[in-house]
């Protein structure tokens, strides 16, 4: 039997001459069937086995009103823009999730002994610097003790007083603490410095350094330029990633910030495009603004998401009650911080501020924020409610007028008690400087009684006084008996004509201080015209940001429109403690209460996370009913970004420079790679 064979290619050929024209017309569309099947089948087999990835490709420009100063942690964690910095190229021991949750950085582990007063860490294997010097717990200690030594001037130094810190190994250290602190891994969030960089430099030159702006870290980025023009202002700063990273590896390899001297040419380089990115916050927070000036293109690189990332912070209204002014006196009455927490529709409010400038806006009506922390809500609550108010402020005696004067300004008699008042029987023979008083009302009363005297004015009670006193009784008593002597009758008679009290009215009014900054200011003037409904009086004082440090130090206000933030571990300590009345404290109302401290003390030593909320879920019903604060809304960060970055899932951020706490999951391209 012959072996059969493959027809060859010139055979195949001869196959067109054999067929007709229908059957070579089926035989070609069954030839197309049959690659185009392959092909699909190809590809399906690829999609399914695969799957898109991001890839390590694209750049990322941001816009920031501002200068970079220091980008070094001992210094720069006071401004938005350092600290933003430092968060790319610094670590911690500690840092924050995208939910802004506590979590390990350089730490690969941490033990808290059974006091609470010993934080033990353990650090990661081949931990390296930018540079590739090898990072240890050296550089742990070193960091903590220069921020501790008052030589170098650190802000954050009130932050690690009584904290001790010692070396165990090359990748151990523990930290021993004066009392229990159950937020103290927040306080290890703080980026470390290099020693083998900063060891040589001493404390007058740290500040001067040339390393403040070349930086040396150990996080996902490291610098490789920076531009200034003329003038020394920083214009651009580049970063790329670096490849000596502990931990994930960016998919964005190169991030840019342009810096701007105004909100103006930002907005003209996001209209130009040369931004990917930018903060509502450094345009004043006015979102409506934004969107009427920023043009939106037609393509991904042209449009722009608006991201808006929870944060536990919250604006209030804060009563100092402990100034020495008029003002602070009135707001020391509990009647009427009650009554200006009555007189506030907060909802109506918090609505027409998110509406203005198109913010998510949460109301906020506890100083321990529940509804974030999930703690229970205050049992004690101040809704709108203007009869209350107005019945309040009639018990503190802020009336309204009922003639004269401001008829809807409430206002409160004052009747001033007259330094000296006749108290003694005084007769012939008596003496003093009572007498000499005596001696004195009579003649300036009557001309008579001056001539009845005859001069018998030295403090002596004489024949003559006893006549002028008789003179006295027979023109302005008539009706009782004519003594020549001071019995009380006589003494009540003369204190009211000569030493009469003097009587005045105090409006009730007062001085709202805050940040000359769009929001704030639209806040101000909706509580100045809540108030102004129940007879109170509002001066509005906007101060530039610069300014608001030095009156918050020296408490130079009546009431402050301000705001706090919480931090990822909450400890409210600072911020309502009696020992934090005084700066570098921020007890703003200058608040007092006993069981306050107590609860404040054992809710930030306590080491069961129940007992805490529990201590703080009383804390803030003790506090709301000494009503201290106006607690008013809690607005989230608005954040823009261009619409080719993807990846961006944050949800919480504890202050606007954790925005890009998951930088590493953010990318521009996307590739297949096999599942």
């Amino acid at each position: 039997m012959s072996k059969k064979k493959f027809p060859k290619f010139s055979q195949w050929k001869q196959l067109f001459k054999v067929l007709r024209g229908a059957e070579r017309t089926f035989f070609l569309l069954f030839v197309c069937l049959a690659v185009l099947s392959a092909t699909y089948l190809v590809i399906n087999f690829y999609a399914s086995n695969t799957k898109l990835s991001p890839a390590y490709s694209g750049s990322y420009t941001e816009g920031i009103v501002g200068q970079p100063r220091f980008i070094n942690p001992v210094y720069g964690e006071t401004n938005d823009t350092d600290r933003t910095l430092i968060g790319l190229i610094y670590s911690g021991l500690m840092t924050y999730d995208k939910d802004g949750k506590i979590t390990t950085d350089l730490a690969e582990s941490y033990q808290v002994s059974e006091d609470g007063k010993t934080y033990t860490f353990i650090l990661k294997n081949n931990l390296y610097w930018q540079d590739g010097v090898l990072l240890t717990a050296d550089d742990i200690v070193y960091t903590i003790k220069t921020i501790q030594n008052s030589d170098y001037k650190s802000p954050l130094r009130a932050n690690w007083l009584n904290v001790d810190i010692q070396k165990i190994s090359n990748n151990s250290i523990s930290f021993s603490l004066n009392a229990p602190y159950n937020s103290f891994l927040e306080s290890c969030t703080i980026k470390i410095i290099p020693q083998h960089i900063w060891k040589n430099i001493p404390p007058e030159s740290f500040a001067l350094s040339p390393y403040n702006l070349q930086p040396i870290g150990s996080g996902p980025y490291i610098l490789s330029n920076i531009q200034q023009n003329s003038n020394n202002f920083i214009k651009s700063l580049g970063l790329s990633i670096n490849y000596k990273y502990y931990g994930k590896v960016p998919y964005i390899p190169k991030i840019s910030f342009q810096f701007f001297s105004n909100k103006a040419d930002l907005i003209k380089s996001a209209n130009q495009k040369t931004i990917d990115g930018f903060s509502v916050s450094s345009l004043n927070n006015n979102e409506v603004s934004i969107e009427k000036q920023v043009r939106q293109g037609w393509t991904a690189n042209e449009k722009f998401n608006v991201y808006s990332f929870s944060m536990p912070r919250y604006f209030a209204v804060f009563f100092n009650i402990s100034s020495n002014g008029t003002s602070s006196k009135i707001l020391a009455d509990n009647y009427i911080t009650q009554a200006l927490n009555y007189s506030v529709n907060k909802q109506e409010l918090s609505q027409k501020i998110s509406e203005e400038f198109k913010e998510k806006i949460s109301v906020v009506d506890s100083p321990i924020m529940p509804a974030y922390f999930d703690y229970l809500p205050p049992t004690i609550t101040y809704n709108y409610d203007i009869d209350t108010a107005n019945k309040l402020l009639d018990k503190s005696g802020y009336v309204y007028p009922t003639s004269g004067g401001n008829l809807a300004q409430r206002e409160k008699a004052n009747t001033k008690k007259p330094a000296f008042q006749f108290k003694s029987y005084l007769k012939i023979g008596s003496s003093g400087s009572e007498v000499t008083e005596l001696q004195g009302c009579l003649a300036r009363l009557d001309q008579s009684f001056k001539t009845i005297l005859e001069g018998e004015t030295s403090g002596k009670y004489g024949k003559n006084t006893g006549d002028a006193v008789t003179a006295f009784q027979e023109k302005y008593l008539p009706e009782s008996q004519s003594t020549g002597e001071t019995g009380p009758g006589t003494r009540t008679k003369l204190n009211s004509l000569c030493f009469a009290s003097q009587s005045t009215s105090i409006p009730l009014q007062f001085t709202l201080t805050t940040i000359n900054q769009p929001q704030l200011v639209a806040t101000a003037n909706l509580l100045k015209d809540y108030w102004q409904k129940v007879g109170i009086t509002i001066r509005i004082k906007a101060v530039e940001p610069l300014e608001i440090k030095d009156i918050i130090k020296n408490r130079n206000y009546d009431a402050l429109l301000y705001g706090q933030a919480l931090g990822s571990m909450p400890d409210l300590y600072p911020f309502w403690h009696s020992t934090q009345i005084n700066d570098p404290g921020l007890n703003l109302s200058a608040y007092q209460n006993k069981t306050v401290d107590q609860l404040l003390k054992d809710a930030r030593e306590t080491l069961d996370e129940q007992t805490k909320e529990q201590k703080y879920e009383k804390l803030q019903d003790t506090i709301l009913s000494g009503a201290p604060a106006l607690f008013l809304y809690n607005p989230d960060y608005i954040y823009w970004v261009s619409q080719k970055i993807k990846g961006v899932d944050t949800t919480k951020i504890v202050d606007p420079a954790k925005r890009f706490e998951n930088i590493s999951n953010w990318y521009v391209d996307t590739h297949r790679v096999w599942k």
